[in-house]
């Protein structure tokens, strides 16, 4: 008897919910007439009985409507009614909150049953923290992953906590850039669906190179290139030691650093994972390069390479007249004077770049699936696109929204805002290395030495090779 208790109390709360997740989510419109007593009952395996004492719950909770001799209607949206919270959540240190707490507020006018709750966790932990409150089932219904969040999911092994919902109208053709999708891919299952996007370009200094004769708005072809104009915009030390500004910056976040790899056709990890091949003479030219720029050639700051953001920091205060930035980064120069731009990277041997990006994902265990869809088909549609493009630099994945120009801001965006057409083709994911995550931050901690001018790259490369082989042997063993 308990058993079949329980079996009944299923069906009726599965009913409850497919009934109140179809209205709150628009599928059913208010004044819209829901199913008769008699098909439900049929549909759901329950009574008519049992049917209507849960439409007259939906009928308390003001979701509907009796009608007399019609049936049961949604009802109007009021003020007295209780919205169904849905829970969205987001790193604290994202560019995009802001404009995120206009799309939600924008989702609540068009859906006025549902209530977006905006929670901010620390980016430190983020991914440990989602799969924590999942677990305790207390987790968010939706939430943003970025592509190094993605890489951590992998790594967990928790992606049956994902649903991998993408909306329909991003897998047509040409609605969609297709190389933002294998950020959010594990083999054919995904985690996330595309949000926004970014590759790494050059932001340069409008002022700085108009004061040393440079072109406005002059693409480098070549490292050698960037090399003359760094030098150019390289302002001799004063009789102290002191160089107001230098030509050129990059730090060494993950991020940044391995464009000069992947343009020299570097190789850290073998595609099968079988081995390392991080001491190739590819790594160690690009790496040579890296430090040349600090070490000999005097045109990049060195101490800026311990941090993932002061290559941006010393751009903000006009320090440097280069450096290697993304569009998300873009969004925290609007509220400083500097006259900036956007160009290409050079290229090496082959022209190549980092793709960064922003995914929404659903949680699998969320009481409001439907709904949840829902807010992530919003959130990639025109109306909440646009006001991503509107409010700031970042890509949308949209591309009928990210290609309209006449949603450009001169004081929010660059002139040449469109230059990642041209660099998208040779944007790759940081999984192309086919490096795990905790692998790029051994690396990232790893090369410190290197950095500080305490290595050569020939002997930080024949290190990193040796440790990443006895970690591999040492998980062959585990296995």
């Amino acid at each position: 008897m308990l058993r079949r208790r329980n079996e009944f109390h299923e069906r009726y709360e599965r009913f409850l919910q497919d009934l109140r997740n179809e209205i709150v989510s628009g599928t059913l419109a208010p004044g819209e007439f829901i199913l008769p007593e008699n098909t439900l009952s049929q549909k759901y395996e329950m009574s008519r009985v049992s049917i209507r004492k849960a439409l007259d719950e939906l009928v308390q909770e003001g979701l509907i409507e009796k009608i007399a001799g019609k049936g049961n209607r949604v009802k109007l949206p009021d003020e007295d009614r209780t919205p169904i919270v849905l829970k969205l959540a987001w790193f604290s240190t994202s560019y995009e909150i802001e404009i995120v707490k206009r799309i939600i507020a924008s989702f609540e006018k068009k859906y006025p049953f549902v209530k977006v709750e905006l929670m901010l966790y620390s980016e430190e932990n983020y991914t440990r923290t989602l799969i924590h409150s999942m677990d305790e089932e207390q987790g968010p219904d939706v939430f943003v992953m970025s592509e190094m969040h993605s890489r951590e999911w992998i790594e967990s092994r928790r992606t049956e906590l994902l649903t991998g919902y993408i909306p329909p109208h991003l897998l047509e053709e040409g609605v969609s850039y297709p190389e933002v999708f294998p950020l959010f891919q594990q083999g054919q299952q995904m985690l996330a669906a595309p949000f926004i996007f970014s590759p790494v370009v050059i932001c340069f200094n409008r002022s700085i190179f108009e004061k040393y004769g440079i072109k406005e708005y002059q693409p480098l072809e070549s490292w050698d290139d960037l090399l003359r104009v760094a030098k150019l915009c390289t302002k001799a030390p004063d009789e102290d030691g002191m160089v107001e500004h230098y030509g050129f910056c990059f730090s060494a976040s993950s991020n940044r650093w391995p464009v000069f790899l992947l343009q020299n056709n570097g190789q850290i990890m073998k595609s099968d994972r079988s081995r390392s091949t991080m001491a190739n003479e590819n790594n160690i030219q690009a790496l040579e390069y890296c430090l040349s720029l600090m070490y000999k050639e005097h045109v990049s700051p060195i101490y800026a390479h311990g941090s993932s953001h002061l290559a941006e920091g010393l751009f903000m205060k006009e320090r440097v007249a280069m450096i290697m930035s993304t569009y998300y980064f873009m969004n925290e120069f609007r509220d400083h004077s500097i006259a900036w731009d956007v160009m290409e990277l050079p290229r090496g041997k082959q022209p190549a770049t980092l793709l960064l990006g922003g995914g929404l994902a659903i949680n699998a265990r969320s009481s409001h699936r439907q709904v949840a869809e829902k807010l992530v088909d919003y959130m990639t549609g025109e109306e909440g696109q646009r006001l991503i493009k509107q409010y700031g630099c970042t890509i949308p994945v949209l591309r009928s929204v990210a290609e309209d120009d006449a949603l450009l801001d001169p004081a929010i965006h660059p002139e040449h805002y469109n230059c990642y057409l041209d660099v998208l083709p040779h944007a790759y994911p940081l999984h192309t290395l086919h490096l795990t995550q905790s692998e790029i931050e051994l690396l990232f901690d790893e090369l410190n030495l290197l950095w500080a001018g305490m290595e050569t790259p020939a002997d930080t490369c024949s290190r990193m090779e040796s440790l990443f082989n006895e970690r591999l042997a040492a998980a062959a063993i585990k296995q």
